[in-house]
């Protein structure tokens, strides 16, 4: 497993710390799991953790916060609110991009998965780190 972790103007480091903390145990305790990033809803990567090297990091991040953004607004054109998830499933695995909705550091996790992750446990997984990032955030109000 490797750690990479770039300074960004749009969260604090301490946040990004704790981000990573809770990322990490995702990682370890979620069978299938083989990558997931914190990035900037501007579309900026901000730490990652890993059991699978991805070389495209920066465009990962840049494009998943443009997939956001657009089925934000497609959820919106069909009167549907707070689009909390998106998840990919492909032949050969799954992404999984879900909002972090701090009030202060608004965040994204990206999750690249083998194809029989259970998804369940990966959501379930996903939606309490979010919760623990967004208490983190809760500090800088």
């Amino acid at each position: 497993m490797s750690y990479s972790n770039h300074q960004q103007r749009s969260a604090p480091e301490t946040l990004i710390q704790t981000a990573q903390q809770h990322i990490q145990n995702l990682l370890t305790n979620v069978s299938g799991v083989e990558y997931v990033m914190i990035c900037s809803t501007d579309g900026f990567e901000l730490t990652s953790v890993h059991k699978k090297n991805v070389d495209n990091a920066g465009k990962l991040a840049a494009v998943s916060s443009s997939i956001l953004a657009m089925v934000q607004a497609f959820l919106s054109e069909i009167n549907l609110r707070g689009c909390q998830s998106i998840t990919l499933d492909a032949e050969n695995g799954k992404a999984l991009l879900s909002s972090i909705p701090n009030k202060n550091y608004p965040l994204l996790i990206v999750a690249l998965t083998t194809k029989d992750v259970l998804l369940g446990q990966l959501l379930f997984s996903i939606k309490q780190c979010s919760a623990e990032i967004v208490k983190a955030d809760a500090i800088y109000s």
